[in-house]
């Protein structure tokens, strides 16, 4: 086993989540390739003292839910999955890629559906444990990169790696900044989005929740929302891609969601319930060893010099207060154009950080 794969385990046991003696810890082995890594954090949970139990899923046992079940099954939230939660005191996602166009087939409605339901389990993991989810490379995510194996679990693992301790110190440093502005814009290619941050706190996410980590983010405040974005990256959810999203905010309340792509699963996705349609984060990606779009939303938001906002539940501990069963991620290229301004001041001008 490539021993990069045993120092991840134990950095994710005794940094990110922390597990103490006697914890119980929920580890989820998501695609079979996440099997080295599951391994490495079972090991590293014994050697805490803690008590693990491991969780297997796959995209492809989903599909077959999806094409065969009935509208009871689709709507289901599986019990064991949310007693899990209730259980653990720690959950660890090791989140296996899988091919994007797995659920091609599914109609949009049963997709969006399904996708609320499957959102209840991530609200419980938010509110009843310490948690930390890992996108685990393998050759379907190589694919979605468009480049090849060893090139993509290089830059995974340089963007694990990194001093986490002294990033973060700067990542506060700037967040102490941050915390003195009012209100956000943002502008680019078919952009111009402003919206208040007054009163909101900028967090540091320094590999704690994800891995690999790394951005600033905060909670907007709801209905200041006003203007308009456009995502030159696709958005990535429930295995589908919805290209050239456009949003448009007027005083607060979305009045236009576009896309060129997935338009009625776009739509779907919103007509979920009322916080999906509002803002619930706003935040800055900030590891410098994240480089290349990968079309996966828990890899390509880290990206340094982009920015993404995510529809639906807001982060409490920034003092978010938008509640929805879904968070949806959706980045936006600012590297070659683009800049976000804080009460009239650049603090991020074509990729580079201001502060």
């Amino acid at each position: 086993m490539d021993p990069r794969w045993e120092r991840l385990g134990d950095l994710l046991v005794t940094y990110s989540t922390k597990v103490q003696k006697g914890e119980r810890v929920m580890i989820a082995m998501i695609e079979p390739e996440t099997f080295p890594l599951a391994q490495a954090v079972y090991r590293a949970v014994i050697k805490a003292g803690g008590f693990p139990q491991v969780q297997f899923l796959s995209e492809t046992l989903r599909h077959s839910l999806l094409r065969y079940g009935n509208t009871e099954q689709i709507h289901w939230v599986p019990e064991i999955e949310a007693a899990g939660m209730e259980w653990a005191d720690v959950y660890i996602g090791l989140r296996g890629a899988h091919n994007l166009y797995e659920l091609q087939d599914i109609p949009a409605d049963v997709l969006a559906a399904n996708q609320k339901a499957m959102g209840t389990i991530s609200a419980l993991r938010w509110e009843k444990t310490r948690w930390c989810l890992i996108r685990v490379p393998n050759e379907s995510f190589a694919q979605a990169a468009q480049t090849d194996g060893e090139t993509i679990l290089d830059m995974f693992f340089d963007a694990c790696f990194l001093d986490w301790e002294k990033e973060v110190a700067a990542w506060n440093a700037w967040a102490e900044v941050l915390n003195r502005g009012r209100e956000v814009r943002i502008t680019g290619e078919k952009t111009d989005l402003r919206f208040s941050v007054e009163g909101r706190r900028w967090v540091p996410f320094g590999g704690i929740n994800n891995m690999p980590d790394g951005e600033i983010a905060t909670a907007p405040v709801n209905g200041t929302e006003d203007g308009h974005i456009y995502f030159e990256f696709p958005g990535v959810l429930g295995g589908r891609l919805v290209r050239d999203i456009s949003l448009t905010w007027e005083k607060g309340r979305l009045v236009r969601a576009e896309s060129s792509t997935e338009q009625d699963f776009l739509r779907s996705v919103l007509a979920g319930d009322e916080g999906a349609k509002a803002l619930g984060e706003f935040a800055i990606g900030t590891n410098p060893q994240v480089t290349r779009f990968c079309n996966d939303i828990l890899i390509d938001e880290k990206i340094g010099g982009t920015v993404h906002i995510a529809l639906g539940r807001a982060y409490p501990e920034c003092g978010g207060t938008n509640r929805s069963s879904i968070h949806w991620d959706i980045i936006k290229d600012t590297r070659k154009t683009g800049t976000v301004y804080l009460d009239g001041r650049p603090i991020l001008d074509k990729g580079t950080i201001l502060l």
